[in-house]
């Protein structure tokens, strides 16, 4: 290999060590309760937060504490979604509707320091026709708690601090199916690192810089 070339082969190899010295190790996690709604039998992650979501007479909703690092990821509550074996012993009443509630309070793993998670409870709530799954789940399970941006922080008064935080790089996350979630960033959390495109542009920048350094120099020694 002729000189020159060696010298962009060196350019582009330093350029390419520092753009991916940006990048993060590992995603970090988000400790917070997640929002689900029964679909066809299973859960799936609520496209809405509970503040405006409305489920229907004879729905399902439920509720998981985990710590996760994105919708693709969250941990979905344990229990299966039943509406029948919630709500069964709750007659219907006219201008009302029943909608199943389950919460799941996780594991001890993602508990917060010095706390321990309840046991995992079902119930049916009997409200109002236009109730929202937050004041569903506000008739079976208080106290709850919001922070400023009305993100849901407690469940039943768990957990007694906190509110999607971010927790450190390495610490033992929930395992959870892949088609399940990370709160959005009204819960105020800072950005873990540089982005996938971030990171794509400044490595086409080195590469263009060490071609133009590299036909620099072949010119001036031609």
């Amino acid at each position: 290999m002729s000189r020159p070339l060696r010298g962009l082969g060196a350019l582009l190899l330093a350029g390419f060590l520092a753009v991916f010295a940006m990048a993060p190790a590992h995603a970090a996690g988000y400790r917070y309760w997640s929002f689900w709604e029964a679909k066809d039998g299973s859960w799936a992650y609520a496209t809405q937060g509970p503040a405006t979501a409305r489920p229907g007479d004879g729905e399902t909703i439920g509720f998981r504490f985990a710590v996760s690092e994105d919708s693709g990821n969250a941990a979905e509550p344990g229990a299966a979604p039943g509406f029948g074996a919630v709500c069964d012993s709750t007659p219907a009443e006219d201008g009302r509707k029943r909608v199943a509630v389950v919460v799941d309070f996780g594991s001890a793993a993602d508990a917060p320091s010095g706390e321990k998670p309840p046991a995992a409870r079902t119930a049916c709530a009997q409200v109002d026709k236009d109730a929202s799954a937050g004041e569903v789940l506000a008739a079976v399970a208080k106290p709850l708690r919001y922070n400023s941006s009305a993100l849901l922080c407690a469940i039943a008064g768990y957990p007694r601090t906190g509110c999607g935080e971010q927790v450190a790089d390495g610490a033992k996350k929930s395992e959870a199916p892949s088609t399940a979630s990370k709160p959005d960033n009204d819960s105020g959390s800072e950005d873990s690192g540089p982005s996938a495109g971030l990171i794509g542009g400044i490595a086409a920048v080195v590469v263009l810089g060490a071609a133009a350094v590299w036909q620099t120099r072949r010119r001036k020694r031609g």
